[in-house]
């Protein structure tokens, strides 16, 4: 079995004026499929990894063969990140959550507008490339930032929503502006797949 691209659930144009359009196109068709594609190379060599799901294979990385390890956790992180980042976007989004999402992120943070200061803090400080993740990990509901592609799933963390911070994923707009990209996010976010999200990764 080999991973594939997953279609972005809307058009390129459909985050605009927060997200452009060229950045959507090249994210997508570029960078994500740059993941797949790699990722299914690495594990020419090892075709009984192949029948794993994309979160067991960065759930049991110490099985993978020292060879091409770094590449797996590499494309194999940048491919499930993209997959769930697409999701937690939509035209129209943003606004508040509400139900178990909206009470756990208050009981965890104090409120909506404390949790964003927080994450956007995660995002903005994390340096050079990589993620701000909203996660359960040891049962707790916690803000964490992981370097390049890495996902919270290969330490045993839950992540249900994330922003990719790499510089891929704003420069065309936003320059070296990160803030100004991260304040733009909380406009396109789509609560509704957070909530089903946020459900799965509570069991």
């Amino acid at each position: 079995m080999s991973y594939t691209l997953p279609p972005l659930p809307y058009s390129f144009d459909a985050l605009e004026p927060y997200i452009d359009a060229k950045t959507m196109e090249i994210h997508h068709d570029k960078h994500h499929n740059a993941y797949v594609t790699n990722l299914n190379k690495a594990l020419e060599s090892a075709p009984d990894l192949q029948k794993l799901s994309v979160e067991d294979l960065l759930t049991q990385l110490s099985k993978v063969p020292d060879a091409i390890r770094t590449a797996v956790r590499n494309n194999g992180g940048g491919h499930m990140n993209h997959s769930m980042f697409w999701k937690i976007m939509k035209k129209g989004g943003g606004g508040e959550p509400s139900g178990d999402v909206a009470s756990a992120i208050s009981s965890a943070f104090g409120s909506l507008a404390d949790f964003k200061t927080k994450f956007a803090a995660a995002a903005t400080t994390r340096f050079g490339s990589g993620w701000a993740w909203l996660l359960f990990r040891d049962g707790k509901l916690v803000i964490e930032s992981t370097a390049n592609q890495d996902n919270p799933i290969m330490d045993g963390g839950k992540a249900f929503f994330g922003l990719d911070v790499w510089e891929h994923a704003y420069y065309l707009k936003y320059q070296n502006k990160r803030p100004d990209y991260i304040e733009a996010f909380w406009n396109v976010i789509n609560w509704a797949q957070v909530a089903e999200n946020f459900a799965a990764a509570k069991k």
